[in-house]
């Protein structure tokens, strides 16, 4: 068998384990997390996070499938080590950056909610004083 084959089924087939275990760790990590941002919203935490894990998979699984083919033929198993390598740290670097930026954006929304229950007083107003002449 041809050793860019070989490179391209490891490749393909631990950048799809690695996509999947990552998107199930977020999905599941993330649950709690996101009912806290929707206010204790289970059922639209759920659909939320559901949505999330498609557009993760979406998003990771193509990149996976466009960055497969390579110019270059592997000549030895070095050159399969290297050419693994390569591909498959872009794969794990392109991971973290859509995790990171899926935290950053739902922090973002938690932390409006959190401003928006801060300015609703715990108890509502019950009458209006004027100020003072003398004051």
């Amino acid at each position: 068998m041809d050793r860019t084959v070989v490179a391209y089924v490891i490749y393909l087939v631990v950048s799809i384990a690695l996509t999947i275990w990552v998107a199930r760790t977020l999905s599941s990590n993330g649950r709690v997390f996101l009912a806290d941002v929707l206010h204790g919203n289970e059922k639209l935490a759920e659909a939320v996070n559901h949505l999330l894990v498609v557009g993760f998979y979406l998003v990771n699984l193509g990149f996976v499938a466009l960055y497969l083919s390579g110019d270059e033929t592997i000549g030895n198993t070095r050159g399969i080590f290297e050419a693994l390598s390569t591909k498959l740290g872009v794969v794990l670097l392109v991971l973290g950056v859509m995790h990171l930026g899926n935290v950053y954006v739902l922090n973002r929304i938690r932390r409006r909610g959190l401003m928006e229950r801060e300015q609703v007083p715990p108890v509502a107003p019950q009458g209006w004083v004027a100020p003072s002449a003398g004051a």
